[in-house]
């Protein structure tokens, strides 16, 4: 007898539903969320689960791993892409749970991609490195709109890097106002120390790989754009058509059309948020430095505004970077742009 198990995860516990190859409910528990404890209740058919389905949530990598290293064969269900019998008048944690047992073995389980947890480790280094280089941008900003409120004139942003606390004093009278600004250059320093540090601790694994070198002749992407759109891509098989990753990419239009009139948008935020931000900045680049990007991005500003325009170059470069990830070849320019 085959059996299909639904966990429904939550932030301190985990429901747990088996379901038998007829669709008949074999145990239910409710266990703490400790991986011994669920491999426990999961051993009595251990050796006759056909499948595991875990919801994902925001703190599903302890138990999808976890359950992958004892050899489980894990499904991990997208929220997004399920949607229940809106019929239905009752419902708690173990009809969720029996829920995504019964899409599994009936096949019909939307599922979401399981990052490998090695590369996961480093693709969420550089998300970090992201939010540190945003607190960075704070404090400058912060220490610029200080000194304009006291000179009455601009700062530089890279000026403001370069300033050391010993400086502060000869800029600012006031003892006041000196120690404001230094608790932004201080700050601003340790977060460009961390910054480098993580930028040094991801590149030295990400250059052994060829798609890193080759996503790196695209035009507007350098290191950074780089690692981010290679670690934020994955498995680049996992997307069967050019025009599935240009979606994940948020580079696909969203509008809901009715006899040529939009009558609402879909789920705009549908992807990949990083991806979304790495060919917007691509683009932003390209569009100076690359003469065929310039012509099509001034082509597009003719006929609209800048953000659809600059989006419009962001997609045509998330198209090209899928057949230089996947065929690992060099960009080029004139194929991207006709």
């Amino acid at each position: 007898m085959r059996y299909y198990a639904g966990l429904d995860l939550h932030s301190n516990n985990t429901y747990l539903g088996i379901l038998d190859a007829k669709g008949a409910k074999v145990s239910k528990a409710k266990v703490q969320n400790h991986i011994h404890l669920i491999l426990s209740a999961l051993r009595p058919v251990q050796k006759s689960v056909a499948g595991v389905v875990v919801e994902s949530t925001f703190n599903w990598y302890w138990l999808v791993y976890g359950l992958m290293e004892e050899n489980y064969k894990v499904h991990l269900a997208n929220p997004a892409a399920i949607k229940q019998y809106e019929g239905l008048k009752h419902t708690n944690d173990y009809s969720d749970a029996f829920y995504l047992a019964d899409l599994l073995r009936l096949g019909l389980l939307e599922e979401g991609y399981i990052y490998p947890k090695k590369e996961r480790a480093i693709r969420d280094l550089l998300r970090k490195r992201m939010m540190l280089v945003r607190h960075r941008t704070t404090h400058i900003l912060s220490f610029q709109s200080l000194y304009n409120r006291e000179k009455g004139c601009k700062f530089a942003g890279n000026d403001v890097k370069r300033l050391k606390e010993e400086n502060i004093d000869t800029l600012f009278s006031d003892e006041y106002v000196s120690l404001s600004a230094k608790a932004n250059i201080s700050i601003i320093h340790f977060l460009s120390e961390r910054i480098k540090e993580l930028e040094t601790a991801v590149l030295s694994f990400m250059q052994v790989l060829p798609e890193f070198e080759k996503l790196k002749t695209v035009s507007g992407v350098g290191n950074i754009l780089a690692l981010t759109i290679a670690l934020e891509t994955g498995d680049i098989r996992r997307f069967p058509k050019v025009g599935n990753y240009a979606s994940y990419c948020r580079c696909v239009s969203s509008q809901r059309l009715s006899n040529e009139k939009k009558k609402g948008e879909n789920n705009r935020k549908n992807g990949n948020k990083y991806l979304g931000w790495a060919y917007v900045e691509a683009a932003n680049f390209a569009k100076r430095y690359c003469p065929y990007a310039k012509r099509f991005y001034n082509r597009k500003l003719a006929k609209t505004n800048k953000i659809i325009a600059i989006k419009a170059l962001a997609h045509k470069l998330a198209r090209a970077s899928y057949f230089v990830i996947r065929d690992r070849v060099d960009y080029n320019p004139e194929k991207a742009f006709g």
